[in-house]
């Protein structure tokens, strides 16, 4: 089945029936709640949002499964518990505009978009931003912007960010994003080699001054560059 037709089949499948709801349920409690994540609005989006819909066919089986998953193009859908990890650090409110760089199969952008005003997503990979931008519009999340672009220059039109979210491990923070992060703005970004080991680290901006803090070692698909 061609990707288009299998995202109508399952989000069709969605309105019938959501035989995942035990299963996002349990993952809920057990991998993200039970490890530490407690901000509420962080819990119920990842309890609404369908992560098995955002999976090739062969995977959905696994989608609430304690680990990444391919989601073509050599990209994964990350790990439920660093999705709810990620989320939590950028403390995300009602009124906030976020940017995330790597929009990939959407997940990530469809859990921000229950919690925020807007999100605007870039994704270098045009295959993967096609499919995620159709796929966002047929679940009727109307406050994410999808872009096809080099995430590594942010998406200056609609800057400044109160918060930013990079799903790839840079070598080193992109100083344009740094510059799109609002004052008291908050990114979370892995940074290091694709070849040794990565950290998550927080930046944040306060009176003109940016300070990055470590959070812990991860490891993410490599940022793309055009």
């Amino acid at each position: 089945m061609c990707p288009v037709l299998f995202i109508f089949y399952s989000i069709f499948s969605l309105f019938i029936q959501d035989e995942y709801t035990g299963l996002r349920h349990q993952m809920v409690e057990t991998q993200i709640k039970a490890r530490g994540i407690s901000d509420q609005k962080v819990l119920e989006s990842m309890n609404k949002v369908p992560r098995h819909l955002f999976v090739d066919a062969q995977y959905q089986s696994a989608a609430y499964q304690d680990r990444p998953l391919p989601i073509g193009e050599n990209q994964t859908i990350s790990q439920p518990y660093i999705v709810g990890y990620m989320t939590e650090a950028i403390h995300p409110d009602s009124e906030d505009v976020v940017l995330e760089i790597g929009t990939g199969s959407g997940y990530q952008a469809a859990v921000l978009a229950e919690i925020v005003k807007k999100v605007y997503t870039l994704e270098i990979i045009p295959e993967l931003g096609v499919l995620a931008k159709e796929r966002l519009k047929i679940l009727g999340y109307e406050n994410i912007q999808v872009k096809v672009s080099d995430g590594y220059y942010g998406w200056s039109e609609f800057a400044p960010f109160d918060a930013i979210i990079v799903t790839a491990a840079a070598e080193e923070v992109p100083e344009p994003l740094i510059e799109q992060l609002k004052e008291d703005g908050r990114m979370i970004i892995p940074v290091g080699s694709s070849f040794d080991v990565q950290n998550l680290v927080l930046v944040t901006k306060k009176n003109g001054a940016v300070k990055i803090k470590k959070l812990l070692p991860v490891r993410f698909v490599p940022f793309t560059r055009d």
